[in-house]
């Protein structure tokens, strides 16, 4: 009869085991925070649900077609910008980020834990807010492409939004993260180009909306529910955003 080894075998877990383990754990703890989740899917359900029903709103014949790609741009800022910005600002204060740094999982292993979460949680507000907007009478022209386009440009708008809120946690104090996230959010709800398209903007402000990663995603959204392709314009953008947001949160975010 052969004995067992029962002797301790020490070592951290793979990568990618501690990637999923932490994404796992970054998604129960978002779920389970109610203030996100009204953030993340109360707000841009309410704007849908409103903005359909007024034409005051959306000065448009279909204002759906308007209304709903900019709405589901604006769940992506809204779950991964500021929900994710105040939510990281006050583990670090609380030294949550701390005692994570002393765990064999690597500041982009928590980082990355993060994003992962976040694009999770969209895949569901895309489902629900998609959803919610065919049923309330949307009829993309290219509903095909418009997906396709919706999953590539989420992806760069999740890693750039991500990382500037990442930025901002892992820069600045919880309370003035706090403030300036949501006061970011407002900013770009309101003149950000995301539900509003260029053309409904101010001329001279055109130029500096078609920059911001919010323009981009908001205009490259509309473009591809409606014709297709959003065009190269936006791609560049959004991926020139994303490549330097991540860098840079890479770069100075720091864990206490």
């Amino acid at each position: 009869m052969t004995s067992l080894d029962l002797s301790p075998a020490p070592g951290a877990a793979s990568r990618a085991r501690r990637l999923r383990a932490q994404t796992a754990m970054e998604l129960r703890l978002t779920v389970r925070n109610g203030e996100q989740m009204v953030v993340t899917f109360v707000i841009p359900l309410l704007l849908l649900i409103v903005g359909s029903r007024s034409d005051r709103f959306i000065d448009s014949d279909r204002p759906l077609d308007v209304l709903a790609p900019g709405v589901l741009g604006l769940a992506i800022v809204s779950t991964s910008f500021t929900s994710l910005a105040i939510a990281t600002a006050f583990e670090r204060r609380y030294g949550v980020l701390k005692r994570l740094g002393a765990t064999p999982l690597s500041r982009s292993g928590l980082l990355g834990g993060k994003v992962g979460a976040v694009a999770i949680l969209q895949v569901a507000q895309f489902a629900v807010l998609g959803g919610l907007a065919v049923a309330l009478g949307w009829r993309p022209e290219e509903p095909v492409a418009g997906v396709v386009w919706l999953l590539v440009l989420g992806l760069l708008g999740t890693i750039a939004f991500g990382g500037l809120g990442l930025l901002l946690a892992g820069t600045l104090r919880a309370e003035a993260t706090l403030a300036l996230a949501n006061l970011i959010y407002v900013l770009l709800l309101v003149g950000g180009g995301l539900l509003l398209p260029l053309d409904r903007h101010p001329e001279a402000a055109r130029g500096l909306v078609t920059l911001l990663p919010s323009g981009a995603l908001g205009e490259g959204l509309r473009e591809a529910f409606a014709t297709g392709s959003p065009g190269t314009f936006v791609v560049v953008v959004l991926a020139v955003w994303a490549v330097v947001a991540a860098a840079a949160a890479g770069r100075w975010f720091r864990w206490e």
